[in-house]
Parts: C-alpha cells; structure tokens; sequence
C-alpha cells in the first residue's frame, strides 16, 4: 500500500526465527521487535528517555484511549503524538478492537461498526472502520491498526466466523479509504489484522484475504485472550504459515518470555504487551533465575542486583535490599525502578533472539 521509507527488510533466518529491520519516516527498528506499551501516550512513570535507555526502538499508543483524551484533533493540532509525547522513534497505534472486547459491557457492535460508552465520562460514541483510522491519521503515528472485532478464548464457532466475517468487511474498507487518500497516507503504514479464533481453519481464510487486500504489514490479533498454549499454537500456524516473507507479522498482547519462544519460532517479528510494566508496578521483577517478588521478606538484607548479568540502569545502582525497601515502604520509585529493570530484560531477550539468527 504504502511507499517507502515504510519496508520489512528480512536479513535472516534460522529453524523458523526471522531477523529483520522495519523501516519507518521515524527511523527503523530490529525485529524480533518488543515494542512498551504506552497506551494514553505515556508509559506509566517513566520518561521517553528512560524507555529508549532500555534498548526499546518502537513504542504503542492506542488510539481508542487517546480519541475519547484529550481528542485526535488535539493531538494533531500539536503536531502528532512524536512531537506531543516527545518521542522520536517509531510509534504504532492499536485501533480500538480490543478495547471493544475487553470493555464488552460498554460496547454494541454492528456491521457498520461499534458504539460504546465512554470511559471517561459515560459520553456515547462511535467508531467506524473509516473513522478509527481516520483518528489514527489525525493522531500521526507511523503505523495504525486496522478496527477488528475480536472474539473470546472461548467463544463458539459460530461467535468465531461473525468476528472474522465482521473484521474482513471492515478491513476491505479501511484499505479502500487508505487508498483513496493516496498521497495523504505516504506518512502512516496500515496493518490488516488477522481474526478467527482458534480454529485454523479460520485463521487461515482470514490470513488470505487480509494478504488479498496487500496491507504493508499483518497482524495476528484475538490470541491470549484465554485459550490454551496448545491452542495459541495451532491458531498462529494457520495464520503465519500463508503470510507474505516480505511483510512485518506482529502478534498482538502477547508479550510473555514463554511467547516469545513460541512465536519467534513460527516467524513472528513483533510483540506488545503491558506485562513488564505492570508486573514492575506490581513489584515483580523478571531475571534470568526466574521472577522476583520483591515485598518478599528474604529480599530485606539482599545486597545483590536484581539480575547480575543484566547492565540496566537499576541494577547498576541498586540492590534488591533497596528495592525492597521501597517496595514494603510504598514508594512510586519502586514501580519506576522495576519497569525500567523489567523493560530491559524484555529488550535484553529480543536482542538474544536476534543474535541467535545472525545476518545473511
């Protein structure tokens, strides 16, 4: 669809894992990718300069959160989210589609789109497949999500072919608008996502025709949300086994060190999920001896790093002593610490993955 500075370049692969750069007008980024999620343009407690300080390359915003505040059109009047949020890198939006799912109880959907009450102030409001990538353009991320409808872990076969039928209609006409844009959208990449539970059946007619609509890249979306390992597997299968080689494939929510292997290794390059920093508000820590809980008591006159192999900038200047300290004292430092320790091993085990392939 769009043409460059926005393109996959594959550089190499190895038993099923693929290593490659995406290209963006924000510069690019090394894939295997784990992009933090900042969802309100934000991740909580820590700074732009802090996240890039932890090797992160790409960024998420969702646009559902952003459109409902402080409004599209106010971020656009600012000049888009790199310049209102201060991030010079690469950012990609989430449409809305989970939010949907995940926020039911607030939502009606249709065929012609959602309407759903705000979080913020119980407004009515609608989004549209042209009007989710309509806010997406205003709010100028380099990527934008495609609206999708997603169906539960658990939802029958029929609830699983309304969501991937829904999401296909909607994909066909979110690319007929980005088309007709044309120039105008030389600035933002369009990602087709692709829905159908976990049937492979499904999944794979719904990888063909989001490959038929040539987006720049594909997403898998509609996984994690309650279905089995076993069950996740078989679904990304179906779907990434009739993607393009030349296309980014981005999974999205998943972001556990144990999907990361599964998926690198059926050729997923990108990943999002809120795990290392909510798990660092949370107190938790993830190392390479497993994860730490640190309000635990047997951390108090722990003089060691949280990881001894990892450089970042917590355990560089602080023991777990300390960081419990703060965890048992209630202190917003303790989130602060973790997350930026959390983000680095995340961003440590992609770099890993990528060195595992090599170049060429």
């Amino acid at each position: 669809m769009s043409a460059v500075p926005f393109r996959f370049e594959l550089l190499g692969e190895r038993d099923g894992v693929r290593r490659g750069r995406y290209h963006t007008p924000h510069g690019s980024f090394e894939t295997p990718c784990f992009a933090p999620v900042g969802t309100r343009a934000a991740l909580k407690g820590l700074t732009p300069q802090q996240v890039r300080a932890t090797g992160s390359e790409l960024i998420l915003a969702n646009a559902y959160h952003l459109f409902l505040r402080p409004g599209a059109a106010m971020v656009a009047r600012r000049g888009g989210l790199h310049r209102f949020m201060g991030w010079d890198g690469p950012i990609l939006t989430d449409s809305g589609g989970y939010q949907v799912f995940s926020l039911a109880h607030l939502s009606t959907v249709d065929d012609d789109g959602v309407s759903f009450k705000s979080i913020v102030d119980g407004s009515a409001q609608r989004l549209t497949p042209e009007s989710a990538l309509e806010v997406q353009r205003d709010l100028g991320p380099d990527v934008a999500m495609i609206l999708d409808e997603c169906a539960p872990g658990d939802a029958t076969r029929e609830v699983m072919v309304r969501a991937h039928e829904r999401t296909l209609q909607w994909a066909k006409r979110a690319r007929d608008l980005h088309s007709r844009w044309g120039d105008a959208a030389r600035g933002q990449a369009v990602f087709g996502i692709v829905q159908g539970g976990t049937d492979p059946e499904l999944r794979a007619a719904s990888a063909d025709a989001m490959v038929a609509l040539d987006f720049d890249g594909y997403a898998i979306g509609g996984l994690s949300v309650g279905e089995t390992k076993d069950r996740m597997a078989i679904a990304l299968d179906a779907a990434v086994t009739r993607l393009p080689r030349d296309r980014l494939r981005y999974l999205m929510g998943v972001g556990t060190p144990e999907d990361f292997a599964l998926a690198t290794r059926r050729g997923v390059d990108l990943f999002d999920c809120v795990t290392p920093t909510r798990h660092g508000r949370n107190h938790e820590a993830f190392t390479r001896e497993g994860e730490l809980k640190l309000r635990n008591a047997r951390f108090a006159e722990d003089d060691a790093p949280l990881d001894g192999a990892c450089a970042c900038y917590t355990c560089r200047n602080f023991s777990r002593a300390y960081l419990r300290h703060l965890c048992a004292s209630g202190e917003m430092l303790a989130g602060i610490l973790l997350s930026i320790h959390n983000l680095q091993y995340f961003q440590d085990l992609m770099r890993g993955i990528r060195e595992s392939v090599g170049v060429g």
